[in-house]
């Protein structure tokens, strides 16, 4: 997606800004994302693809030049340091090149796990 261009408002939007090669990148991370929590909900937040479960926040992501980050902050990377370590850029943040293979399964685990960690919180709340 060029700078110039305005902050898409659907998931949909953004992805089709890039090129075929990222557009089925993103496409494939989306449907992971789907498949490891049902009903998930998609918003633009911060001008990514965010994906919400029961309104909440659960990841985002977004395609750059050379990779596709993957945002599953404020939890879910420090609880997979070893799985991550090829794939950390910072806090919060994992950077998937676009000359490897993305690490699906891994997507899948971090997204299950964000999920599990609301549906905890929300149990707490309601006792």
């Amino acid at each position: 997606m060029s700078t110039d261009q305005s902050v898409p408002n659907t998931v949909d939007a953004y992805i089709v800004a890039f090129s075929p090669e990222v557009q089925a990148i993103l496409q494939q991370i989306r449907q992971v994302i789907h498949e490891a929590v049902p009903n998930l909900g998609e918003t633009i937040s911060y001008a990514m693809p965010t994906f919400t479960l029961n309104g909440k926040y659960l990841v985002s992501i977004a395609a750059y030049k050379k990779h596709i980050g993957l945002y599953p902050a404020p939890t879910g990377v420090e609880e997979f340091q070893e799985a991550i370590s090829h794939y950390g850029a910072g806090k919060g943040t994992l950077k998937f090149q676009l000359d490897r293979p993305i690490p699906f399964d891994l997507v899948r685990s971090i997204v299950q796990f964000r999920a599990r960690g609301q549906g905890e919180k929300a149990a707490a709340k309601k006792k």
